[in-house]
């Protein structure tokens, strides 16, 4: 016997949420979705492609004392230049060795990139980027993957 009456239907599974991974193993380094970089006095590109992009690695200084010693991740239009992360050694003076890490996430949008800068040879910032999604937040899955 026919009804007329519309009755929803509500899918509750995890294939529903749009993915059936969840989000740190989403983001997960893998060994064919990770661009490297690295930076002594240079600059190196992280990413230029749009959307979200997780970036981690290391910013380290030797034992040189003509400071201050910096490296720093930077996102520029083609106009200008903002440093969006820095990391800052020593004066000319005082002598400053170390590390730190970082794991950081980025949103490009058209036209951005993102660079690693080094200001001096004895300071070091390196790692890799991957992207997570892409500019309308469409997940990207790590190279490899297959969802069930």
């Amino acid at each position: 016997m026919a009804q007329n009456v519309i009755v929803p239907i509500i899918d509750l599974t995890s294939a529903a949420e749009g993915s059936s991974v969840g989000q740190n193993l989403q983001t997960a380094i893998a060994f064919g979705s990770q661009t490297p970089f690295e930076a002594a006095n240079s600059t190196s590109l992280v990413a230029n492609n749009p959307g979200f992009w997780r970036v981690i690695g290391t910013a380290s200084n030797g034992t040189d004392a003509s400071g201050p010693n910096q490296v720093r991740l930077a996102m520029d239009d083609g106009l200008s230049t903002k440093n969006v992360w820095q990391l800052v050694w020593g004066g000319t003076s005082t002598v400053y060795s170390g590390a730190v890490g970082f794991d950081l996430t980025f949103f490009l949008e058209a036209g951005i990139t993102l660079n690693a800068i080094s200001n001096d040879g004895s300071c070091f910032i390196s790692g890799s980027a991957r992207q997570i999604a892409d500019v309308n937040g469409v997940l990207v899955n790590p190279s490899g993957f297959t969802p069930q």
